[in-house]
């Protein structure tokens, strides 16, 4: 029987970035906007984002040989491609069959809401924030921005891609925080309700892991089924602080 998924995928989050801790201290001081200067795809790691990718990178390291990722596809924005490069420093180039920066695990557009917070959005755009509240995040898309549907949509492409090139293979994906729960939605075959509670049981920790592993005895093909999620194990067997910063305008989540 032909394998169509790969045998292993496991969805990263970036490490901690500049942007994570801005926010954080914005919505502290409850502030209008998030002060930085970059635009959102140069956003590197914090200092302490730098550190939590190397702690995941030693795990990674440490799994048997023939078990470490062989494909390695990450978002373009800064924050992705630098964990995604830390955690490859770590690894058997040799062994590597691809890698990959594709723009489709990009970052959810937030369209006129960016670098915005919660208060900011209330305060700027009331409008807005009250429709996004009565229609909820899954499908409220922001006028320039993208709904969690938009996301999903170009994530299919992804799988596509995947279980085209990428069967039996190792894969791992390097991405942001809606990109792990909307894979989550898709690979899990979820419904709106039941990923937006996971959402609201809490952010997806920075340099967190959610795997899944390819069971030939599921359904009449094979599937992939979970194993891990939100997994920081590395970064605590090191003494690394775990961080869940937000990375969307705090006014989003449901």
């Amino acid at each position: 029987m032909e394998q169509k998924w790969p045998q292993e995928i496991w969805l990263v989050r970036h490490g901690q970035s500049a942007g994570n801790v801005a926010r954080d201290e914005a919505e502290a001081a409850a502030g209008l906007s998030i002060d930085i200067a970059e635009r959102d795809v140069d956003v590197p790691l914090s200092e302490l984002g730098v550190r939590q990718s190397q702690a995941l990178a030693n795990w990674f390291a440490a799994l048997p040989s023939g078990s470490q990722p062989n494909v390695v596809l990450h978002s373009p924005y800064v924050r992705a491609a630098e964990t995604a490069n830390i955690l490859m420093q770590r690894m058997d180039r040799d062994e590597l069959l691809a890698v990959h920066a594709d723009e489709r695990l990009r970052e959810k557009e937030f369209g006129i809401l960016d670098r915005l917070t919660t208060h900011g959005i209330a305060h700027k755009y009331p409008e807005l924030y009250e429709q996004r509240r009565h229609v909820g995040k899954f499908y409220f898309r922001p006028p320039g921005g993208e709904s969690w549907c938009d996301v999903i949509l170009r994530l299919r492409g992804v799988l596509e891609t995947i279980t085209r090139e990428y069967p039996r293979e190792r894969v791992l994906i390097v991405g942001h925080q809606v990109i792990v729960n909307c894979f989550r939605y898709l690979l899990e075959r979820l419904d709106e309700a039941t990923i937006l509670a996971h959402d609201r049981a809490g952010d997806v920790p920075n340099c967190s892991v959610t795997s899944y592993s390819f069971d030939p005895t599921l359904g009449k093909r094979g599937k992939l089924a979970l194993r891990l999620v939100n997994f920081v194990a590395p970064l605590e067997a090191t003494g690394t602080p775990v961080t869940a910063g937000k990375d969307v305008p705090a006014g989003a989540k449901a």
